[in-house]
């Protein structure tokens, strides 16, 4: 790895535990179907970490051109920008360092941090451990508009654009969400794919657990993601969701690899800031998994060039046990004696 050949100061360096905490809150970042495509490296000579994809372990035919695999990797790095800050550190990330290399997403130097920038983040700090998307109905209760004026505000600041549509486009991004949904169960690749994201034997670092699973809208309003494939009453039973769903969309002005990756950070900020005020929070990410249906999601009364990269849902309700992640000691190399 030779992202960088400035020297760091001896007092940056990372000892293990450290390190390993730092990891271990980038990997608590969602991927699509809790994959977790992800690795890293740390250089200790310039205090950088570097992220790798881990194609391997992205679904193909749900993400054939990788772009929810960016998405989660972007949202791992905003993690590590969160706990380094946390730690007393700031964190300059590079995206797509080393284009001889396209494996290499980002590269994360940690540098000083001033004194009275320690603190402004610790309430992501502590979000980022108890984040994690709720597949469940929410409470007929409004999310009050100055919190989703705070979302819009900090996908801004990432570079993306965050808006919440009326009442009758949410119905029609459901409605291309629902059409996108009949066709994953339709195809047998994505379907399969679909069913062995559902996590084996307990213990497994990846996946979804059943503990972690649904149910389907009795109404039919909210097309929730049918991980069985199969529609089955006695796996996933019908319940009421809310009526008046709250629906934001992410979006980006272009459609790069970086862009990817920008929303990807944009998208955990959102995540993050809405854990931290009580709000839970799911994806529809169905209609995205289809080029048509995507191009669909555009809002016809918006700036037509925007790129949809994700649909949010908010709202107040239970929660229940977190996915399951890897170890620092499984996707990190050279880890520090």
């Amino acid at each position: 790895m030779s992202i960088t050949t400035v020297p760091a100061p001896a007092a940056l360096a990372l000892d293990a535990a450290t390190l390993e905490r730092l990891v271990a809150a980038a990997v608590a970042a969602p991927s699509i179907h809790n994959t977790q495509p992800w690795r890293f490296q740390y250089d200790p000579d310039t205090a950088t970490l570097a992220v790798h994809s881990d194609h391997v372990r992205n679904p193909r035919h749900t993400d054939p051109v990788g772009r929810a695999l960016y998405l989660s990797v972007g949202a791992a790095v905003f993690n590590l920008r969160v706990a380094a800050r946390h730690l007393g550190r700031a964190a300059r990330v590079r995206l797509l360092p080393e284009p001889a290399d396209p494996t290499l997403l980002a590269a994360v130097r940690l540098t000083a941090l001033p004194p009275r920038a320690r603190g402004r983040h610790q309430a992501l700090y502590d979000a980022l451990w108890r984040r994690h998307t709720s597949r469940l109905p929410f409470a007929d209760h409004r999310v009050p508009p100055q919190l989703l004026g705070e979302l819009a505000d900090a996908a801004h600041i990432g570079g993306t654009v965050l808006y919440t549509p009326d009442r009758q486009e949410t119905v029609r991004l459901l409605h291309l969400t629902r059409r996108a949904e009949q066709r994953n169960t339709r195809d047998d690749d994505r379907s399969a794919e679909s069913r062995r994201a559902i996590s084996g034997p307990a213990g497994s670092p990846y996946g979804i657990p059943g503990s972690a699973l649904g149910p389907q809208d009795s109404a039919g309003r909210l097309p929730m993601r049918d991980f069985s494939a199969l529609r089955s009453p006695g796996l996933l039973p019908a319940a009421p969701f809310e009526t008046t769903p709250t629906v934001a969309v992410l979006a980006t002005a272009h459609d790069t690899r970086a862009d990817w990756l920008r929303a990807g950070q944009a998208l955990e900020h959102v995540l993050l800031l809405a854990t931290a005020a009580g709000v839970r929070t799911s994806l529809f990410h169905q209609a995205l998994e289809w080029p048509d249906l995507r191009w669909a999601l555009r809002d016809p009364a918006r700036d037509q060039h925007l790129h949809v990269q994700m649909l949010i849902r908010f709202g107040y309700g239970t929660t229940r046990p977190a996915t399951p992640r890897r170890t620092p000691a499984d996707v990190l190399a050279d880890l520090p004696d």
